[in-house]
């Protein structure tokens, strides 16, 4: 079951990474983040080492792997509720299991396991969500240009980054697969 819930989640972010193929938006700058990689949402993961040197931009995507029987992820509006834990009045509360959040706005948000024990082991996750990159900033001024420019980029490492020809590979050896079943 966990194997098939990661491969449906490869697809899914696959298929979300290259929606221009099916008349969607451009999304060659958006970043896909599986929280956890392999390990996904659980209380082994060590969720603060995984996004230690990440880099987290507006228009990326979080992807929240989890057991919906024994876990959920709420998100909280303040920093004094995300340390002490205080999971109880979330601005949003996510359950599926499997959890696409699109960061769509600059500044700090507030992840944490909707189990208060869960969060007080560690469980919890802030993301500082920074602007576009430089290359997407369109009509600043040239000087505001300069400032982003002056300023290095650094990509996420160990993020889902997958080119047209390596999607097709794996598309048609999915199809294989259940053909031959």
């Amino acid at each position: 079951m966990a194997a098939m819930k990661k491969v449906l989640l490869l697809v899914m972010a696959t298929a979300a990474f290259y929606s221009p193929f099916f008349g969607g938006k451009s999304a060659e700058a958006q970043v896909h983040h599986v929280v956890g990689d392999d390990r996904g949402w659980d209380s082994s993961s060590d969720v603060a080492s995984w996004a230690a040197g990440r880099v987290f931009r507006v228009g990326d995507f979080l992807w929240f792997t989890y057991s919906a029987a024994l876990e959920s992820i709420v998100e909280l509006s303040s920093k004094e509720e995300f340390e002490s834990c205080t999971v109880s009045n979330p601005t949003r509360m996510y359950t599926d299991g499997l959890d696409k959040i699109t960061l769509d706005g600059e500044g700090i948000r507030y992840f944490a396991s909707g189990n208060p024990e869960s969060c007080a082991k560690g469980l919890k996750l802030p993301v500082d969500v920074l602007p576009k990159s430089t290359a997407e900033i369109k009509g600043l001024p040239s000087a505001k240009n300069a400032l982003f420019a002056a300023a290095p980029v650094t990509p996420p490492s160990d993020s889902t980054r997958i080119s047209g020809p390596t999607v097709m590979l794996f598309c048609g050896a999915l199809f294989l697969y259940f053909a031959s079943l």
